[in-house]
């Protein structure tokens, strides 16, 4: 997603403008016990929860950490059933997603949608803290889960 893919895409006469990323927004992390992992956090790198927050429709209980000018979304199952628990039971405790910050979500969807990623979300949705977020599928991106998020405000 832009960067290094840019000049392909121009040169294939696409625009990446709305996906191109203004930054890493988070980087989100699976761990079986938040509480625990906030404590790691906090304890070997200064880490600062600035959110907390159970959300039963998604299935997780998520913190999210300050780290200097960067931030993790720690990320606990809230059952086996769960994205987060299915991840959890196929691939154990680590790196779960790379989200991205867009200006524009719906257009970057568009655009993700039209160079042929396979999205999980078409429309963007409420996600935690606020954020509204789309999710593309990880075959689309290397094996990495890949989030857009906004801020919903």
């Amino acid at each position: 997603m832009g960067g290094h893919g840019g000049s392909a895409a121009m040169a294939a006469g696409t625009s990446i403008e709305a996906v191109e990323p203004l930054r890493i927004h988070h980087l989100g992390v699976a761990v079986d016990d938040l509480d625990e992992a906030v404590e790691t956090y906090e304890r070997l790198f200064g880490g600062a929860v600035e959110h907390r927050a159970t959300v039963e429709d998604q299935g997780v209980e998520a913190a999210s950490v300050r780290l200097g000018e960067s931030r993790l979304e720690l990320l606990a199952s809230l059952g086996d059933d769960t994205p987060v628990g299915k991840f959890l039971a196929k691939r154990g405790p680590g790196m779960h997603h790379v989200a991205y910050e867009v200006t524009d979500l719906p257009e970057a969807l568009r655009e993700l949608a039209d160079d042929g990623a396979e999205l999980i979300d078409a429309a963007p949705r409420d996600g935690l803290f606020g954020l509204q977020v789309a999710f593309v599928h990880p075959d689309s991106a290397h094996g990495v889960l890949s989030e857009l998020v906004t801020d919903g405000g």
